[in-house]
């Protein structure tokens, strides 16, 4: 039985609805329930290849679209297509595969705004969960229990421009740095001071050792970081 003080706190925002035809009885309808709809590339079980979690057993969910066009980009058939799915859906099939790891991939995951719930979805069923975003969308509505591997794009990637520089003040000791080299220009220097910083050559370039060799000259001093300089045949290349 509904109660003075529900009736009152409810016909503040609008009076009662009966359905048509049933009798009248003051009560509210059932709320509407909404499924979040999700475009999603592939679901895949694999040996994660970057950053600090290379080689663990990690379930990728690919999501569709990015809206940046790096030169060296090798999942352009993620840009678009893709099938619907939902949350429940994306975490039935994550479960069918024997990992506590999960990572939100893409081309750009959050490009979908329904990323971040599915990545609260993950964290709550368990999962281990890391977020493998380009750097050029706003990455501070995270969870806080996901790992950011945040790219910041070098001049060689085509689309330095597209750096969104205030994700740098977001990033904590959870997330990591990743900066995909062709050449010795960097980004001059403007690097988080507080998380772990992976730089590797670009995977398709012809020699990649002598770039194992140098330290990229513009870190700022002081700079506390983990930089892994990839060489030939190194498995975050591949």
């Amino acid at each position: 039985q509904t109660t003075s003080q529900e009736v009152s706190l409810s016909s503040r925002c609008c009076p009662p609805v009966d359905r048509p035809g049933a009798p009248k009885t003051g009560r509210w309808p059932a709320p509407k329930v909404i499924a979040v709809a999700l475009r999603i590339t592939e679901i895949f079980y694999s040996l994660q290849g970057e950053a600090s979690r290379v080689g663990l057993p990690t379930v990728f969910v690919r999501l569709t679209g990015c809206p940046l066009r790096c030169t060296w980009c090798d999942t352009t058939y993620s840009f678009t297509g893709g099938e619907a799915a939902t949350i429940d859906s994306v975490l039935a099939e994550v479960r069918r595969h024997p990992a506590r790891q999960a990572c939100g991939t893409g081309s750009e995951p959050l490009s979908q705004k329904d990323c971040l719930p599915l990545l609260t979805a993950l964290c709550d069923a368990g999962y281990d969960v890391s977020l493998e975003t380009s750097g050029a969308l706003d990455i501070s509505g995270v969870d806080p229990r996901v790992s950011r591997i945040m790219d910041l794009k070098a001049p060689g990637s085509g689309e330095v421009d597209k750096n969104r520089w205030e994700n740098l003040a977001c990033l904590t000791r959870r997330d990591e740095l990743k900066i995909v080299l062709a050449s010795r220009r960097t980004t001059n220097g403007r690097a988080s001071r507080c998380v772990a910083t992976i730089c590797r050559p670009v995977a398709r370039s012809s020699s990649r050792r002598p770039r194992a060799r140098w330290r990229p000259p513009n870190w700022p001093n002081g700079f506390s970081k983990t930089v892994s300089m990839c060489v030939s045949r190194c498995s975050c290349t591949s």
